[in-house]
């Protein structure tokens, strides 16, 4: 029964039935499934799923935007039993769009994304200062540091905030994304890993955390 239950979260994920979600994740909790395995073969499974989708252009943003927060209502039902039973998060990602851009629909895909991957995502929001990403490192010690612009002209805050972490001598990857950047100008500025999409961004991380 519990495989059926399972099958079924993940297709109502993705067609971004949030009540339904949420309402199976409670009734998988009282089955006696194990949470750990409600979150990663049904919630997760299922925005890897979208990801991938999302990258062969199968579904676009709103779909994405959807299934997230599908995802988000059954994990307000299985968040307080992780913390309970003290699962570890695969990571713990800093993510914000740098100083001088207002962006945030890519930044919240890439947050979602994570999550949905098995992270714990701070979400340090949009025109983050320098500064305001070395703090953050400092107070969380988070193993990633990921950052978003959209616009050419703040891309060059990317590199001012990745300076400003070196010279603090704070211990971070550091990741970029976001419209008009290449692989070769994350190289440039001294980024450890370069992601063209949300989804992508999950890969990234994955291959920094191992």
């Amino acid at each position: 029964m519990g495989i059926e239950l399972l099958d079924s979260i993940k297709e109502n994920l993705m067609k971004g039935k949030a009540n339904d979600v949420k309402e199976m994740c409670e009734q998988a909790v009282s089955e006696g499934i194990p949470v750990e395995t409600i979150l990663s073969e049904g919630l997760i499974s299922a925005m890897a799923i979208i990801g991938d989708k999302f990258k062969k252009n199968e579904v676009y943003v709103p779909e994405v935007l959807i299934a997230a927060r599908a995802m988000n209502a059954g994990m307000t039902i299985l968040k307080p039993l992780l913390a309970a039973e003290d699962v570890q998060a695969k990571g713990t990602i800093c993510v914000g769009t740098v100083k001088g851009d207002l962006h945030d629909i890519g930044k919240n895909l890439v947050c979602m994304m994570l999550e949905g991957a098995g992270y714990e995502v701070i979400d340090l929001g949009v025109n983050v200062d320098p500064a305001k990403f070395v703090e953050a490192v400092k107070e969380k010690k988070p193993d990633i540091v990921a950052m978003s612009a959209l616009l050419t002209t703040t891309m060059g805050s990317m590199k001012v905030t990745i300076d400003a972490l070196k010279s603090e001598g704070v211990s971070v990857k550091t990741m970029v994304g976001g419209a008009p950047l290449t692989d070769s100008y994350a190289s440039e500025i001294g980024a450890d890993g370069y992601a063209a999409d949300a989804a992508s961004a999950v890969d990234v991380a994955d291959s920094m955390v191992a």
